[in-house]
């Protein structure tokens, strides 16, 4: 078999358990491609040694004849997850050198399965940013151009590197990470499938924590079946984490019939933003087409405080962000600066501080402390939590009326040149959340299918948003939806 590093998870672990390939073989593949792909600096720290490794002990597991369906699948790992004996800084400066004696919940579950850890991925420093550009190691590139133009373009944020990793065939999935969308914006910039499941579906532990109250893992794939059969290996109750729900994991895969006659969809009316792309506007109601000849009922609805959404969001996200920070501060792990004689621990503090964080992550953070200060808590913060339980109200009316999933645009445009929205104005690049963070402030499942591509050629993506829990009937709404709309481009090998 030839192109191995080609194969999604479903055709790989089929191939393992026939005999016809190994997984030492799939994971040399993977490796070979990785080495080839530096221009996309989407990988940055080699874990190879440590694959071969793994990849041996699953081919073991595979002669066995006891194997996970995860098993032999070589997989890059988000920075943002502490891996044992690897080093882990989450993009940062701050992290330097850190070389965590632990293992996240998440890779501890895709190691017990079998995968195999080809390495670790770039992304926006400590998941703060949509574009990758805030990243310690430099910028991921995404491995799609648009047509007749060699401009870099973005891979999407935070984990642009995965997206990258997935989409030019470098790994079969990847891990990400979703706090405001930063796993279903990268999915859908890079033409594949990424679904953040709900919130307590999957363990925080040992995952650097950006906003405690909205951080989500999930897999990142290059199909919706994938994506079903990684989350499985991914998912479970975990009592290291006090969010961790104690709710038994479905077989995902298994849900994936096709069949959605009689489902409801609905189609949010406050979606429709002035100014939306015609593009993405024609993308959505294709999509709607497709599910509704796909035998779903197709329903119009309201969530009328998601104009809020944005602004609560940047309230919550950098005050929980700045409250988690703080216990970067050069004493016991990672960068400290360099003193100056008659310098004591509150300029330790400050230097390091102000040497260690970038600059997304510094503006974050006094943000955060801004609004959770004396005078300013009632009136910003307390205010946003508010907005935030309206926000869920709004989703929970609709699921109670009977609508099983609701379709909207995962971007408002397809993936931008780097450095074209790194102006002197942030909002404009927290803009690129505003059809995602909804869900993350709700608690929900969404997930983002590759459904089209824009007059450039570039991937554009579709999210469906699912009841609490059931992302096996998301999935399948999911792979109906990717059924139908037939995505199978590839970005042409440029790097």
């Amino acid at each position: 078999m030839t192109d191995l590093n080609k194969l999604t998870i479903a055709d790989a672990r089929d191939a393992l358990r026939k005999g016809d390939v190994t997984s030492a073989e799939l994971t040399g593949a993977c490796l070979t491609a990785i080495e080839g792909a530096g221009a996309l600096n989407a990988f940055v720290h080699d874990t190879s040694d440590i694959a071969r490794d793994m990849a041996a002990a699953a081919d073991v597991r595979l002669k066995g004849g006891d194997a996970p369906a995860m098993c032999g699948i070589p997989l890059g790992i988000k920075d943002l997850f502490c891996t044992r004996g690897v080093p882990g800084q989450a993009a940062s400066g701050i992290l330097e050198g850190f070389v965590p004696e632990y293992e996240s919940t998440v890779t501890q579950n895709l190691w017990d399965a079998g995968a195999v850890m080809l390495g670790k991925l770039n992304m926006d420093e400590f998941a703060m940013g949509s574009s990758t550009e805030t990243s310690v190691y430099g910028n991921a590139i995404n491995p799609w151009r648009r047509a007749g133009s060699d401009t870099p373009l973005t891979p999407g944020g935070s984990s642009g590197g995965s997206a990258a990793a997935v989409a030019a065939d470098l790994c079969l999935g990847a891990t990400g990470t979703d706090t405001g969308g930063s796993i279903r914006q990268p999915a859908a910039f890079t033409g594949i499938t990424g679904i953040k499941p709900t919130y307590g579906r999957c363990s925080r532990w040992g995952v650097v924590a950006f906003a405690s109250s909205l951080d989500q893992a999930g897999p990142m794939t290059k199909t919706v079946r994938d994506a079903a059969i990684m989350l499985g290996a991914m998912c479970g109750h975990d009592a290291k984490d006090s969010t961790s729900a104690d709710i038994p994991v479905p077989d995902f895969e298994a849900a994936l019939s096709g069949d959605i006659r009689g489902k409801v969809i609905g189609i949010p009316k406050e979606y429709r933003m002035d100014g939306m792309p015609p593009e993405i506007e024609k993308l959505w109601a294709d999509g709607t087409a497709m599910l509704k000849d796909a035998g779903a009922e197709v329903r119009d609805i309201s969530l009328p405080h998601t104009k809020y959404a944005l602004p609560a969001y940047y309230v919550i996200a950098p005050a929980e962000a700045s409250s988690n920070l703080a216990r970067y501060d050069g004493v016991r792990y990672g960068h400290r600066a360099k003193l100056a004689p008659g310098d004591g621990i509150t300029e330790m503090y400050e230097k390091t501080r102000a040497e260690g964080f970038g600059a997304e992550v510094q503006r974050r953070v006094m943000v955060g402390t801004y609004v959770l200060s004396a005078g300013f808590y009632d009136a910003y913060y307390n205010r946003a939590r508010k907005v935030r339980t309206l926000i869920k109200r709004d989703f929970e009316q609709v699921f109670e009326a009977g609508v099983d999933a609701i379709l909207t645009p995962a971007t408002p445009s397809a993936a931008f040149g780097l450095g074209e929205m790194t102006s002197a104005d942030p909002v404009q690049m927290y803009l690129n959340d505003v059809f995602t963070v909804t869900v993350n402030l709700a608690g929900l499942p969404g997930i983002s299918v590759p459904a089209g591509q824009d007059a450039a050629g570039l991937p554009l993506g579709l999210q469906l948003i699912g009841r609490p829990w059931e992302e096996g009937d998301l999935l399948n709404c999911a792979y109906a939806l990717e059924r139908a709309a037939g995505f199978v481009a590839k970005p042409q090998k440029w790097w």
